[in-house]
């Protein structure tokens, strides 16, 4: 296969491979210094005696125990409570550590032939583009259950791939040919498997009617207010309407009538062009697009990457995609009444009156919290194109005091059409003046009563400088570190326990932080941190059936100086009545831990294992070379743990 000639500006490819998009954002697009959030610093910090010792863990009941706590306490206490594990170690190793009678195994790895035609994974020299399409994809993230006709089913996300892996047998480590390039859009998208438990614990089953790859090159309806627009155009697509593949999927959502929700992140990182000096829109570049790539090189080997040839094609990713995991021959659809920005997930809720509510963050740091309310009600024969199409996009403002509002992103409040609104949503919500956010990550809604959290994972430009859209960052409220490289989990409760309230009461459940390098302060995190579960930048939160709270973490594994004492990226099991946190699980080297979901029973809890050695450290399942990887954890004597 020919080489690809690359210019100057591709050459930085080698220098970024192991960094991460928001890191190599701040490489191609810095922010501009601003240097007057002294007062607001000032004000901050002044408060230090007000936020330490947990006085932000306060305003909707928390650590009251509940009858559901007492209830489950009761019924568990007997034969097997879940809370009463040790608290596992934090450590550095290349492994999987639980707690004591817990047990895992690896479900299913990058390269796993999904289909008998595919050939079994063995180095990644002979693991063509071919082979690939065939196989389950690289850099899992999220994940959801389904039981499709008694059978279980999950859907799994790929975020991108793991270079220092995926192309572990170039000196480069990056793509040199064209099928190098085919084989990364292959990597990334969606897998669909069935999986099924017998005498050797999960696996996947091959050759399932229900198996499905989808890549950066699959068929997707674009659909909701931007279908058609001028902005969705191209010379591929000239009506607007239909667009190809899905990537960089980080987050998902599942929905009441059965389809998975699939959620564009750092979609930004696949733009690129030869021409180092092309001209790229200001709407364009509050999303990342310059003519630097994350070094995919997708735009040398299919032109709708190339920014200079295709303007708009950026302006078609960046969207929630619903796909049926039911009907392997559906097209995927692209919801953009959902709003277009790097989303992490979409928690769906149905309100008491049936409106259907999505909850959404843009994972970049100062960027917004989003909820979308649909105009008519969900019910057994609702028209699921309507819910998803039809209905209003708001932004989340967190006040100082505790209280919050929802501003709908209307043509009156932004001055832009509803179309323009879900393509450049990020204009929309820094137009109508709404809360800069320390990266809202996952988003979870708890299952027995109206309250949402979601993790602010961290943000070190906090209090230093603006947004990619010059919007301030100031130290105070649900953002209350300057600097902030610990992150936090801030929780909402809706007015009247009402979904669709334009009001709400906040606090944050937990401030991370390190109490063995700071002994007060904020950087030593809240009442419920320790020495024992100290953790950094949470990322994944996800609700079990039983409304117990899991908390996955993508931080710091240096193990020194701010971060001494954390080691590996871990998970823990917080209990959401009482504040209690429990490090329930560490990861292996340089991995991030994320994608939560669990089997029919709950006895089994299937959790990602995303670019282990993504700085080439890890040998991790099985030894060689490493591979992102679902795994499955059960209790020993077969209890529900989920």
């Amino acid at each position: 296969m020919a080489m690809f000639k690359k210019n100057q500006s591709q050459n930085h490819t080698q220098n970024t491979l192991s960094l991460s998009a928001d890191e190599i954002d701040e490489i191609v697009r810095p922010a501009p210094e601003k240097t007057d959030f002294d007062e607001v610093v000032e004000k901050a910090m002044s408060r230090r005696d007000f936020f330490k010792g947990g006085a932000l863990l306060v305003g909707t009941g928390l650590f009251a125990k509940s009858t559901l706590v007492a209830a489950m306490s009761k019924n568990q206490k007997s034969e097997f409570d879940i809370y009463a594990f040790e608290n596992v170690p934090a450590n550095s190793k290349d492994t999987i550590t639980l707690p004591k009678d817990y047990q895992w195994k690896p479900l299913v790895s990058w390269g796993d032939p999904l289909w008998s035609k595919a050939s079994q994974f063995t180095n990644t020299e002979d693991f063509v583009a071919e082979n690939q399409e065939w196989a389950f994809g690289d850099n899992n993230d999220g994940m959801k259950h389904f039981t499709i006709d008694g059978r279980e089913v999950l859907a799994i996300n790929h975020e991108y791939v793991n270079m220092a892996s995926f192309f572990h047998h170039h000196e480069s480590k990056s793509p040199q040919t064209k099928d190098d390039i085919v084989k990364t859009q292959q990597a990334v998208g969606v897998s669909i498997v069935e999986v099924k438990e017998g005498k050797d614990g999960w696996q996947v089953v091959k050759d399932s009617e229900f198996n499905r790859r989808i890549t950066a090159l699959t068929p997707m309806q674009i659909t909701g207010p931007a279908r058609g627009h001028n902005l969705m155009k191209t010379q591929h697509d000239p009506q607007g309407i239909q667009s190809f593949g899905t990537w960089a999927n980080c987050g998902s959502g599942k929905t009441p009538w059965g389809t998975y929700l699939t959620c564009e992140e750092n979609f930004n990182g696949y733009y690129g062009s030869k021409n180092d000096l092309v001209k790229v829109s200001d709407e364009l570049k509050r999303y990342g697009l310059f003519a630097k790539n994350y070094g995919y090189d997708w735009h040398l080997a299919d032109e709708r990457f190339d920014l200079e040839k295709t303007p708009n094609e950026p302006n078609r990713s960046g969207f929630v995609v619903e796909i049926d995991p039911a009907n392997p021959n559906s097209t995927p659809k692209k919801r953009t009444a959902l709003g277009r920005f790097k989303h992490e997930n979409a928690e769906m809720v149905i309100a008491d009156n049936g409106q259907v509510v999505v909850y959404l963050g843009d994972d970049e740091r100062g960027e917004y919290l989003y909820r979308y309310v649909s105009k008519n009600r969900y019910h057994k024969n609702a028209d699921i194109d309507d819910l998803m199409e039809n209905g209003t996009l708001y932004v989340a403002k967190f006040n100082e005091n505790g209280s919050g509002s929802w501003i709908a992103l209307t043509k009156e409040a932004t001055g832009m059409d509803m179309a323009e609104i879900c393509i450049h949503t990020r204009q929309a919500a820094s137009k109508v003046g709404a809360t800069t956010m320390d990266r809202p990550e996952w988003i979870a809604a708890n299952p027995h009563k109206a309250e949402v959290f979601c993790a602010l994972t961290n943000n070190k430009n906090r209090g230093i400088k603006p947004n990619a859209g010059g919007d301030a960052q100031p130290v105070g409220g649900v953002n209350p570190r300057q600097e902030n490289h610990y992150g936090q989990v801030v929780r909402w409760v809706p007015k009247n326990n009402d979904h669709i309230a334009d009001s709400f009461s906040w606090n944050l459940f937990v401030l991370a932080g390190n109490p063995t390098v700071h002994k007060e302060g904020l950087y030593a995190g809240s009442k419920n941190v320790n020495s024992d579960n100290m953790f950094n930048s949470p990322d994944g939160i996800h609700f079990d059936s039983q409304g117990k709270l899991w908390i996955q973490t993508d931080g710091k594994t240096s193990n020194k100086d701010e971060f001494a004492g954390m080691g590996n990226n871990q998970m823990l099991l917080a209990n959401p009545e009482t504040g209690e946190i429990k490090r329930f699980m560490v990861g292996p080297q340089e991995c991030e831990v994320t994608g939560f979901s669990y089997s029919e029973d709950g006895k089994t809890i299937f959790v990602g294992i995303q670019h282990p050695g993504d700085k080439g450290n890890s040998t991790f399942p099985y030894g060689g070379v490493a591979r992102s990887t679902v795994i499955a954890i059960s209790h020993k004597k077969g209890y529900q743990i989920a």
